[in-house]
């Protein structure tokens, strides 16, 4: 059978009643490469060109925004559903790669409304087995203390980001945290405590994020990363003083402190052009961890 003419796909897309965007995902921006007229009377506009993660962050929330944000970085196909206009949707991603790609390239957002034919009972029992899949899945990516990315689970995503950001010859950051004399504080309160502070840190930085493609993890113990694609260092300083700022004002009493007499945290920031740079991700990281043993 003779292949469907590009065209003549992208003019089914346009005249679909389904809302539909196609994002590039390979790219550190996620930009919308595709939205057809459907989707812009539900969201307003054509957002073709803008990042993916504001435009769903702009729709549904930070919150949700941050879980579909996640969804996309594993490539797996799952589906959250969302209200948008009054309205109950299916928000549906699938991954979408080119001929002889072994990872997709492009993701296809579709929002579905009703149950597509299946009674209400299925569609419920439908979205009870996607949520349980995209829970087993996160739980293998989830540091089970903070909520937040594992090591393991960071550390792929910094590896990916590095080659997306040293094909596009882009700025990529890194700003690893560690809290202030965490030894003494698990001295003094225990660790159920000291795991209830890690976790309340943890949420704070995350909610310091300023994008939804932004991503934190717990590397292990008492340091934490974010990985950000930002303009310049003087950008990333900012940002990593803010989050500083936030994790003070939580008020977490440290009578060990030698920082004063709350919980506070250190950082350190990176900020490389990937592709300038011969290190690899991991090393890279490495010897950013290595300054505070210096």
């Amino acid at each position: 059978m003779e292949a469907v003419n590009r065209s003549i796909l992208e003019q089914v897309l346009a005249e679909s009643a389904e809302p539909v965007l196609v994002v590039h995902v390979d790219h550190s921006e996620w930009p919308v490469a595709f939205s057809n007229r459907a989707f812009a009377a539900l969201g307003g506009e054509h957002p073709d060109g803008k990042p993916f993660a504001d435009v769903v962050e702009q729709m549904v929330g930070r919150e949700l925004a941050l879980e579909i944000s996640a969804a996309v970085r594993s490539k797996q196909e799952t589906s959250f559903p969302v209200e948008q206009g009054g309205r109950e949707f299916l928000l549906v991603l699938k991954p979408l790669a080119l001929p002889g790609e072994t990872s997709a390239s492009f993701y296809a957002a579709f929002w579905r409304g009703g149950s597509g034919g299946a009674s209400a009972e299925g569609a419920e029992v439908q979205h009870a087995l996607l949520k349980a899949k995209r829970r087993i899945r996160d739980l293998s990516r989830e540091d089970p203390v903070t909520g937040l990315l594992n090591g393991r689970a960071f550390r792929e995503v910094l590896d990916h980001d590095w080659a997306v950001a040293a094909r596009e010859r882009s700025a990529i950051a890194v700003v690893v945290f560690v809290l202030d004399d965490f030894k003494a504080y698990v001295d003094v309160f225990g660790r159920h405590a000291s795991d209830s502070c890690l976790r309340r840190v943890g949420q704070a930085i995350r909610r310091c994020l300023r994008r939804a493609s932004d991503v934190v993890g717990r590397l292990d113990g008492e340091r934490l990363a974010v990985l950000s694609h930002a303009p310049d260092e003087h950008a990333v300083q900012d940002f990593a003083a803010r989050i500083s700022t936030a994790v003070r004002e939580l008020g977490l009493h440290h009578p060990r402190s030698s920082a004063g007499r709350f919980v506070t945290v250190s950082f350190r920031v990176g900020l490389v052009q990937a592709s300038e740079e011969s290190r690899s991700a991991r090393k890279f990281l490495d010897d950013l961890l290595d300054e505070f043993a210096d």
